[in-house]
C-alpha cells in the first residue's frame, strides 16, 4: 500500500473520525499530498553522486473555503502531511537542508478544489520538542515530570471520569521519555497493554479511561532559521539532518 493510500487512514486515526465528516467535497488532503510529492520530485537537485537535495519549506495555497475546512483539524493535518513528505523523500533517497515545514495559506485567486504549492530550501538547526496530543489539543512537555489526570493540579487535565486526579506522569530528560502510572484506580495502558512504567517511543499511545493520548517528538525550526515565526510548522516524527 502506497503513501497516499495510507494517508486517509492515518489522518482519520489522528482526528478521531473527523476526516469523514469534514472532507465530503472540495479539496481533499490526498490531493495536497500528491501536490507536495510532485513539488519535491520536480525541484529535486542532484548535488553529488550520493546527495539529491529537495525543498524543505512549503506553502500550500488553496481557496478560502478549502482553507477554512482544512484548518479545523488543527496541527494533526500538518503533522500527517509532513510525515508523508519525509517518507516520500526517504523512499527516493532525497535529503533536506533543514527541518521540514508546511504552511497552509488562503488564496482568493484559487477556486474550490484547486491547490498550489510553493517551496524553497531553508537551511537551519532543528530543535526537538516533545508533546502530548489529546483530543486535538497539543501540550508541550517540559523537562522533568508532566502529570496527567482529572484533577486541576494536573499539568494535562482530562475531562474523563475514568481518570484519577493524578493518574500518570510522563518523564522527559531532554532526550528520552518514560510513562509511569501513579497508582491510579483504573490503570494506564501503553499501546493497548497495561503498564506501570515504560519507555515512551515516538507516536506511542497512552490510554487513560476513554482518553487517547499520543506522545510525539516534533522537530521545529531552530534559532538559526530566518523565516518568520508564523511560517514555521511542526514536524511529526524524528528527522535527522542530511549528512
Amino acid at each position: 500500500m502506497g503513501l497516499l493510500d495510507n494517508f486517509e487512514k492515518g489522518l482519520e486515526r489522528a482526528v478521531n473520525g473527523a476526516f469523514a465528516k469534514t472532507f465530503r467535497s472540495g479539496l481533499q488532503p490526498v490531493e495536497i499530498t500528491a501536490a507536495l510529492k510532485r513539488e519535491i520530485d520536480t525541484k529535486a537537485a542532484v548535488v553529488s553522486r550520493d546527495r539529491v537535495l529537495v525543498p524543505n519549506s512549503f506553502t500550500v495555497r488553496m481557496a478560502p473555503e478549502d482553507h477554512e475546512r482544512m484548518t479545523r483539524l488543527g496541527p494533526a493535518l500538518v503533522d500527517e502531511l509532513v510525515d508523508l513528505v519525509q517518507k516520500h523523500a526517504a523512499s527516493q533517497h532525497f535529503q533536506f537542508a533543514g527541518g521540514v515545514s508546511i504552511a497552509l495559506a488562503s488564496d482568493e485567486g484559487l477556486t474550490v478544489g484547486m491547490v498550489q504549492v510553493d517551496s524553497t530550501n531553508v537551511k537551519g538547526r532543528v530543535a526537538w520538542t516533545p508533546v502530548l496530543d489529546v483530543d486535538g489539543k497539543r501540550y508541550p512537555i517540559l523537562k522533568g515530570r508532566t502529570v496527567i489526570g482529572r484533577g486541576s493540579e494536573a499539568d494535562v487535565t482530562l475531562d474523563d471520569t475514568g481518570a484519577s486526579r493524578r493518574h500518570a506522569e510522563v518523564q522527559w530528560d531532554g532526550s528520552r521519555a518514560r510513562v509511569r502510572d501513579l497508582g491510579s484506580t483504573n490503570g494506564t495502558q501503553l499501546n493497548g497493554a497495561p503498564v506501570k512504567e515504560a519507555v515512551l517511543e515516538p507516536d506511542s499511545v497512552i490510554t487513560i479511561g476513554r482518553s487517547r493520548i499520543v506522545f510525539r517528538v516534533l522537530a521545529q525550526a531552530g534559532a538559526s532559521d530566518t523565516r518568520p515565526a508564523t511560517q514555521r510548522s511542526d514536524l511529526g516524527g524524528f528527522w535527522g539532518p542530511a549528512s
